[in-house]
């Protein structure tokens, strides 16, 4: 049993943590995750006289090897005292990227001009309550909207909109996470950032979600707006998904 140390994580919620894919035992996109951690670290001021020598990759991927799922989970918690490591499940089914994802704008609106926004800290409450709303409400996600009414992300997602072959998401200055995969996406694809209004949603041809855990995931609905074609998100989960295999090849 992992002892705890009161701080300001436990406390206040000044913690950073991150949550990585397994598949087949192999971490997906590690130095990503890690290099985000350490940037979350530093611009919240939180320091662990342990990290360098408890968080190196090498006991990322012990804890890896130890996932007894072959699509698993690794969480990873760190404050100024304690540094936490966790393994469950990747629960995701092929049935819900077959019917695509069903949407609601959340009531909440996300505070662009909080650091909260832009790191994931002990701060998730939020999050967290609206996606068991959601679940309880028998949708998928919650979108948050900013101050200004613009979309922003998913209680756990980032979001893509395509219009015309074209790949379009909010700016991260609405007030978001930088999320793992939305960066892997905007390096490999001519992605617009750009900002985004409810009223616009109708316009586009095709919307999806990504994250670590799902990483492209369609969506059916959004506030009761049909996408019916999710032809060329599944191009793009194809192509994910190969270099993904091609990843843990590797390994």
């Amino acid at each position: 049993m992992t002892t705890l140390t009161p701080d300001d994580g436990f406390y206040f919620g000044l913690l950073v943590f991150e949550t990585l894919a397994i598949e087949q035992k192999t971490l997906i996109f590690p130095q990503e995750h890690m290099e985000r951690l350490h940037h979350s670290l530093r611009q919240l001021r939180i320091r662990n006289p342990q990290l360098d020598t408890i968080l190196t990759l090498e006991r990322l991927r012990e804890e890896a090897f130890r996932c007894p799922y072959p699509r698993g989970v690794l969480k990873i918690a760190v404050s100024q005292d304690n540094i936490l490591f966790s393994l469950r499940e990747n629960t995701y089914t092929q049935d819900q990227y077959r019917k695509g994802f069903h949407l609601r704008t959340s009531t909440i609106r996300r505070n662009e001009t909080s650091p909260f926004t832009y790191h994931k800290t002990g701060n998730y409450g939020e999050n967290i309550l609206e996606k068991r709303h959601a679940h309880t409400c028998g949708f998928d996600e919650p979108i948050f909207l900013n101050s200004r009414e613009q979309i922003c992300e998913g209680a756990t997602t980032n979001i893509f909109f395509l219009k015309n072959g074209r790949l379009f998401t909010p700016a991260a200055k609405c007030g978001l996470l930088k999320g793992i995969i939305r960066e892997y996406l905007n390096q490999r694809y001519p992605v617009t950032e750009s900002v985004i209004y409810p009223a616009q949603i109708p316009e586009f041809d095709e919307i999806f979600l990504t994250n670590s855990l799902l990483g492209i995931m369609p969506v059916a609905s959004w506030d009761g707006h049909i996408f019916p074609s999710h032809e060329e998100t599944f191009q793009l989960l194809m192509n994910y998904q190969r270099e993904i295999l091609t990843y843990t090849s590797m390994d």
